[in-house]
């Protein structure tokens, strides 16, 4: 019905059906006339797609091993060289550059190929720039470059040593894209861009990402492998290290990988220093390879603004002139470190590289390794200097034939003068000289277009010298092409000029080990801390600083925001990197990291540890912090046993803890656990006032399933309270403070306490009575020590040791802190070297 509809249409535009018929019957003949394919469409995708893919790989992604470069930078090196740019004529505008690149090399879109110039003009993207660029080409910041109307460029004079011999017919050349033109397929490259600038770029199926490297490394790298073939990559390591980034920084990782397989995992860190002053800061001079600064100190801003830089009070940038500069200023008195962690972790100051050394090699990509690499590269110059040396002996062959024909010719001057003005013509002339002295045709060719002034001796004189120069060499560049390893010699000559010009200190600097997954702890100020815990498990820390000096007697403050028939029962000093281990009255260690510790200031009442640990109807009874795993430790149980095991028996923690001590089937309970050295002395103290001293190398360690011995014999229902570790020198420094339920304490000497074996009932501590109350704790303090005090209410004091006599064993002792009705001391702890708030 469509057709014939158009025919009608057609018809009755003009058209009659006879013409319509003969135009079908053409219109067929000429379908037919066609070799028409029948396939698969599946089939012609997976071609078409395989076509493109190898396009994209060739002609665009991928760089040439031999000379380091991508198309598209080969093109535009290649126009400004045939636009006589060089690095000591005037620059010329972007525009024209990139102009004459697309219109004869490089038909792609402006932009693309201006934005590969500005890139390569780049010192922060670029080891070694291979464009000199006047005007904006960008920052670090990320900030655009100039629009090509206003920048100008011209090549570098390092870029130059890449086209050094192109003239020489070293390289293959090719048509260009209408083949009105010849371009290079390669560069003679007598710098070893690849390695020098690395590459990136993303193809079909594979990508390449290869890291620059210090000029000096690399050339004398080159100079190892071509002395010996065979050298290890151990050996080459050694010479070239690791790369070096145009931004500086510090670098780790899997550098020997790398080199070895062409992948590995870089770490880069930037560089920074901490000036202590009113108030310390982290400054920030240099940053990780393709960072964008900008960004950076955005990322700095917004972790701030979240609260994960609590101590940060300003971030400035003072960068000017190419030179970095990031303030990053803290608080009075924090700890840097913390929060340079925390910029490592959280932000672009440490990121990481992941190389992979793809290539085309011969056309084709290969994944290279270090020695790879400098094997395609010798071997191209290899071929770039026998090539240069037969351009130049044959230049020399054909200039001392001429030479000669000339000497020929002065030698018999009259005679070829008179020959030359007998002759009708330049033809007969020509002839005539080659058959009476048997020139060649450039022989006579020159000879005929002598001056006058070059028949004069001098002339001769100077063809004589001429001629013998020729001789040396040809002679040269004959022993050069016979012999291989003087290619071998202008090659390593090539590279100590390179670093003779060109040869400068690394920028980045290698180091065995950068922290790549950092642990909370380094994320964690390292600060002195109070842990308490309740009596109905109730954990949480404070800075050391919250607490209040108290003279004795004093209130106090309130430490913890406590539940109805609640109280302090356990509070420990220590680091927030400390390791916690809590030990349960059922005999089972759980381990806690200090900064795990929920912070939670003096109202609040804490965390549950039964969300903390899994805690099986048991409960915490003492906790005892532990930078390194070393010595002994003591356990003390209610009824009086006692038990030494070796603290690395401890030292892998397990989720969910494990058996410290053997309590099955007992009735007894574990009241105290305590680290303690050889030949140390431990004082045991009972409720009822009862002490027992003696040596804890009486009691022989055993393993985490055994219970232990007999270290103190208690009477009716008495039971062990605490235990303290007594020091092994300057004993007479110490004494023994002991505090009862009703807030009664006193010190005592040390010596006042019998020595006596294990197993003994002991001396009187303290004179217990319904005035003081049973016994809480005995602890032995120094003079400069200040103790805390807190009570079954939650209130917490803090008093120097020298506010409390030393008063013999059998005394009640003085009052040290007043309770209110219904309260009672629920434990007691040392601090040294106090920092009074």
């Amino acid at each position: 019905m469509a057709d014939e509809k158009d025919e009608k249409k057609k018809v009755e535009a003009g058209m009659t059906k006879e013409e319509l018929a003969a135009r079908r019957e053409d219109f067929k003949k000429n379908v037919d006339a066609r070799e028409l394919v029948n396939a698969e469409i599946s089939n012609e995708m997976r071609t078409a797609f395989i076509n493109y893919a190898m396009s994209v790989i060739m002609d665009r992604a991928l760089p040439a091993a031999e000379d380091g470069l991508k198309p598209v930078h080969r093109r535009i090196l290649w126009a400004m060289h045939e636009s006589g740019l060089q690095h000591n004529k005037p620059t010329r505008k972007s525009a024209k550059i990139v102009g004459e690149t697309m219109g004869n090399y490089h038909p792609h879109g402006d932009a693309a190929i201006y934005e590969t110039l500005v890139r390569m003009a780049q010192d922060f993207s670029l080891r070694y720039p291979l464009v000199k660029g006047q005007g904006n080409f960008g920052s670090m910041d990320g900030d655009p470059a100039a629009a090509m109307r206003y920048t100008e460029a011209k090549m570098s004079k390092i870029s130059e040593q890449l086209m050094v011999d192109i003239e020489k017919n070293t390289v293959e050349m090719m048509p260009n894209f209408d083949n009105s033109l010849q371009e290079p397929k390669l560069v003679p490259a007598k710098l070893p861009n690849l390695l020098l600038n690395g590459a990136s770029g993303i193809a079909v199926g594979m990508a390449t990402n290869m890291p620059p490297h210090n000029l000096n490394d690399v050339c004398d790298a080159t100079l190892a492998y071509i002395d010996n073939n065979e050298i290890t990559i151990e050996e080459l390591i050694k010479i070239i290290r690791a790369p070096d980034f145009p931004t500086g920084g510090y670098i780790s990782g899997q550098i020997k990988q790398m080199y070895i397989e062409g992948k590995g995992r870089l770490v880069l860190k930037g560089r920074t220093k901490i000036e202590d002053g009113n108030k310390p800061s982290i400054i920030i001079t240099e940053i990780p390879y393709q960072v964008n600064k900008a960004t950076l100190v955005e990322q700095i801003a917004e972790l701030v603004k979240e609260k994960k830089l609590p101590d940060v009070t300003d971030i400035r940038d003072e960068s000017a002139k190419g030179k970095v500069r990031v303030v990053v200023e803290l608080k009075r008195g924090t700890e840097a470190s913390f929060t340079l962690n925390r910029l490592l972790k959280f932000t672009n100051l440490q990121t990481t590289f992941d190389a992979n050394m793809l290539a085309l090699v011969d056309g084709q990509p290969r994944q290279m390794g270090l020695k790879h690499m400098l094997e395609v590269y010798v071997n191209h110059r290899r071929k770039i200097v026998r090539k240069a040396t037969e351009f130049d002996l044959d230049k020399a062959d054909k200039r001392i034939h001429i030479v000669e024909g000339l000497l020929v010719a002065q030698k018999n001057i009259d005679a070829v003068v008179k020959l030359i003005r007998a002759s009708k013509g330049k033809t007969e002339a020509a002839e005539e000289l080659k058959e009476k002295y048997k020139l060649s045709e450039k022989q006579v060719e020159a000879i005929l277009e002598m001056k006058l002034h070059q028949l004069t001796s001098l002339e001769h004189d100077k063809l004589v010298g001429e001629e013998n120069e020729l001789k040396e060499l040809i002679e040269r560049f004959k022993k050069i092409l016979a012999d291989e390893k003087e290619i071998l010699k202008i090659i390593k000559k090539d590279l100590n000029e390179l670093k003779k010009d060109y040869g400068d200190e690394r920028k980045t600097v290698v180091v065995s080990n950068i922290n790549e997954e950092f642990e909370e702890k380094d994320l964690v100020d390292k600060k002195e801390v109070v842990v308490t815990i309740t009596d109905k498990g109730y954990v949480k820390r404070m800075d050391l600083k919250q607490y209040k000096e108290q003279n004795r007697g004093g209130k106090g403050v309130i430490g913890t925001e406590l539940a109805t028939g609640d109280f302090v029962k356990d509070l420990l000093m220590c680091s927030t990197h400390d390791y916690l281990l809590l030990f349960t009255n059922k005999g089972k260690l759980h381990w806690l990291k200090a900064y795990e510790v929920p912070e939670i200031q003096k109202y609040g009442k804490g965390k549950a540890l039964v969300n903390m640990l899994e805690l099986k109807d048991e409960v915490v009874t003492s906790v005892i912090s532990v930078k390194e795993f070393k010595d002994f430790l003591m356990m003390f149980t209610k009824e009086g046993t006692v038990k030494k095991i070796s603290l690395e028996e401890f030292s892998n923690p397990r989720k969910g803890g494990i058996k410290a001590i053997d309590l099955e089937g007992k009735t007894d309970l574990l009241v105290a656990v305590k680290p303690i050295k050889e030949h140390q002395e431990v004082l045991l103290v009972s409720k009822d006032g009862q002490a027992c001293r003696f040596n804890s190398d009486d009691v022989r360690p055993t393993g985490r399933n055994a219970y232990g011995v007999i270290g103190m014999t208690l009477e009716n229902k008495d039971e062990v309270v605490s235990a303290e570790v007594l020091p092994i020198e300057n004993k007479e420094k110490f004494s023994i403070l002991t505090i009862s339920k009703k807030g009664y304490g006193k010190r005592s000497e040390i010596e006042d306490y019998r020595l006596t074996s294990r197993g003994g009932k002991g001396v009187i501590n303290l004179a217990v009575s319904d005035k003081t109350g049973e016994i809480i704790t005995s602890q032995s303090v120094v003079e400069e020590d200040t103790i805390i005090v807190s009570t079954t209410k939650g209130i917490v004091i803090r008093t120097p040791v020298t506010d409390i006599r030393v008063m013999g064993r059998a005394t009640q002792g003085v009052r040290i802190i007043k309770l209110d009705d219904g309260d009672s001391v629920a434990d007691m702890a040392r601090v040294a070297d106090v920092v009074e708030v």
